[in-house]
């Protein structure tokens, strides 16, 4: 969980502060673009993260002046965002899991032990994780990688897509369970005992 920032260092302060001198919107792009550009290049690829990244801030750069002064995190509106432009480039998406399931699993390099054991397992069982991925219906997707590789938290997540915390807890349990499923009930980040 991240501590508020002061109330004059805080997203809605520099949101607020951009009505009047629009370059102050640009700290927010300084904030959060690498952690949109992680989020966005998973789920497409690098080559339309960056061109994504960058629609998703000109457009809340236009929609600034709607934003919730009240919420001093911009973040899950910024991922909001991005989730919705990610959607407009659907096939895209599609397409990365088809690669990534017929793609040969990539060996660790070096590390320790544990490291490596863990790496293998994961390794291999990314074709089936990407299949699971690309099945998955994209409201649940979304919610999935959201708190997955967006490191958002369910009320976040709410924000983000302007849905009930309810309703995150519950899609993201049904995706959960659908890839978990998928994987054979093994959890590729954890040692079997």
């Amino acid at each position: 969980m991240t501590v508020p920032p002061t109330a004059q260092d805080s997203d809605a302060a520099l949101i607020e502060g951009s009505l009047t001198d629009p370059e102050s919107f640009a700290a927010l792009f300084d904030r959060y673009s690498a952690m949109l550009y992680r989020y966005v290049s998973r789920r497409l690829g690098p080559e339309a993260a960056e061109d994504v990244v960058g629609e998703s801030f000109l457009v809340a750069f236009s929609k600034r002046h709607r934003y919730d002064l009240a919420q001093w995190d911009a973040r899950p509106w910024l991922f909001g965002i991005a989730t919705k432009l990610v959607a407009r480039h659907h096939r895209t998406e599609a397409a990365r899991y088809r690669a990534l399931r017929r793609s040969p699993a990539d060996g660790p390099v070096e590390g320790p032990a544990d490291r490596v054991a863990a790496g293998v397992t994961a390794s291999a069982s990314r074709p089936r994780l990407a299949e699971a991925l690309a099945v998955l219906p994209r409201r649940d997707l979304d919610v999935l990688l959201l708190v997955a590789w967006g490191d958002l938290a369910y009320e976040e997540v709410a924000r983000a897509l302007g849905i009930p915390v309810g309703t995150v807890r519950s899609r993201l349990n049904r995706a959960r369970r659908k890839v978990r499923a998928a994987l054979g009930d093994i959890d590729p980040t954890r040692e079997e005992a």
